[in-house]
């Protein structure tokens, strides 16, 4: 096999490699150290430095895709009221008291159009910028905000939480032709009892001194090896070898994911729910340095409501308004709302109508989200729909251009075009039509 610019997984390279597993010292399928070589090769081309606020986002995945007029964007044609916010002239459904009090920290798009109506093929289009085809795999906006940023510290830069392997939000977040190198680490559910990550814990029965001794021996092993076997990466290996112990020795990358430092007063006002733990683990992550947290895979994931539209989402909006506020609120006072941008969707929206089941069905002709922090003007309204919540009125904005605005954020090109692996240039920032999307310069 030869060399393609990454280390191929050569008998050779797996036997010495098979000295440096220690337990679970594996990252999901990836050892430790390869992990961090990846990392280290993330480009930071195209980052506009100076005009960037933002390092993080948190993208609050909201599976199923609540209805616009049910939630940020209130019509006659829902059962329920309206109520005013702490910004004048903004109103939200009345089933969100708390996070009306916070609306001045973000801004509604009620008019976000795109363009697949079923499950599957609308997350990864709601993910990626693309619509699904046979010929390629896109990369997921996570990992190119990853790769255009790298990392900032040894804390892992995209993560989704909780999720497991073959869930929807962690294929179409993965960095496909990019490299496995940018994929998400997946983490489990922070609301479990003794919740903890194993890959970055050294096991109870090895410590530090064992391991320095193990390496020792790898160390006698490799100078025969590369009497043998000469190459530019044995440097290399050296390196991130060692970051790999600093990484699972260094207290900073356990405590971030630590949920027991906090106090049992903050655990509860985010919610005892994996929905609240998991944006109480993304403020952590935030603060210690992770690029892309996507919350997804928790059990606020029950707004495909084709039937008992109405009760349904009174249980689902009590656990949302419950939390996002607390996050909101969270990061603000710590003054991480500044650099961090917080993005809430689902992969569309519901019909106008109520079906025969008194439930709603798929709708991506118009349908809402929220976004704000990072740089993104909160306190404001994008765009509106008709009198039923049903078409865009005015202003559309697609996915491409939501990519765009949040690229800007960063300081990221947004027309960036990357080239695939069949010679295909992929616009990172896609909209309808094949056109490059744009910011939404009203906030940004």
């Amino acid at each position: 096999m030869k060399y393609t610019g990454c280390l191929l997984p050569t008998p050779e390279v797996l036997a010495r490699r098979s000295f440096l597993k220690v337990g679970s010292l594996s990252l999901l399928g990836m050892s430790l150290s390869r992990y961090l070589e990846a990392a280290h090769l993330m480009a930071r081309a195209g980052k506009d430095v100076e005009s960037a606020k933002a390092n993080s986002c948190i993208l609050i995945w909201l599976e199923g895709g609540p209805a616009q007029m049910d939630t940020w964007d209130p019509k006659p044609n829902s059962s329920f009221g309206s109520i005013s916010t702490n910004v004048p002239g903004i109103r939200i459904s009345e089933l969100l008291p708390n996070l009306a009090r916070h609306m001045d920290k973000v801004s509604i798009i009620r008019s976000m159009q795109s363009l697949e109506p079923n499950h599957e093929k609308a997350i990864y289009y709601g993910l990626t910028g693309h619509r699904p085809t046979p010929a390629m795999d896109f990369p997921g906006v996570g990992s190119i905000v990853c790769r255009e940023l790298g990392r900032i510290n040894h804390v892992p830069p995209n993560i989704v939480v909780p999720a497991k392997a073959g869930k929807q939000h962690y294929l179409y977040q993965k960095g496909q032709y990019l490299g496995p190198e940018f994929d998400p680490m997946l983490v489990g559910n922070p609301n479990e009892k003794d919740f903890q990550v194993p890959d970055l814990s050294l096991p109870k029965t090895l410590t530090r001194e064992h391991l320095e001794d193990r390496r020792t021996f790898l160390d006698l092993v490799d100078s025969y090896y590369r009497k043998k076997v000469r190459t530019a990466e044995h440097a290399k290996m050296d390196r991130f070898n060692q970051q790999a112990l600093e990484m699972i020795t260094a207290p900073e990358v356990r405590q971030a994911f630590d949920l027991s430092q906090e106090s049992e007063k903050t655990r509860d006002a985010y919610g005892r729910t994996s929905f609240g733990q998991s944006l109480l683990l993304a403020r952590r992550l935030v603060e210690s340095g992770s690029r892309f947290i996507t919350a997804a895979g928790h059990d606020l994931n029950g707004w495909d409501t084709h039937s008992n539209n109405d009760s349904r989402n009174i249980k689902q909006t009590a656990k949302l308004d419950e939390s996002l506020p607390v996050l909101l609120e969270d990061l603000h006072q710590r003054g991480l709302l500044e650099s961090t941008i917080v993005v809430v969707m689902g992969e569309f929206g519901r019909s106008p109508h109520h079906n025969s089941k008194a439930g709603r069905d798929h709708w991506p002709h118009c349908w809402s989200l929220l976004l704000g922090g990072g740089g993104i003007e909160g306190g404001k309204v994008v765009g509106a729909s008709d009198d039923r919540g049903a078409y865009v009125a005015e202003r559309r904005v697609t996915i491409g251009d939501l990519f765009a605005t949040l690229y800007k954020a960063f300081g990221i090109d947004w027309h960036k075009e990357y080239m695939s692996p069949i010679g295909r240039p992929v616009k990172i920032a896609n909209s309808i039509d094949d056109e490059t999307g744009q910011p939404v310069t009203e906030l940004i």
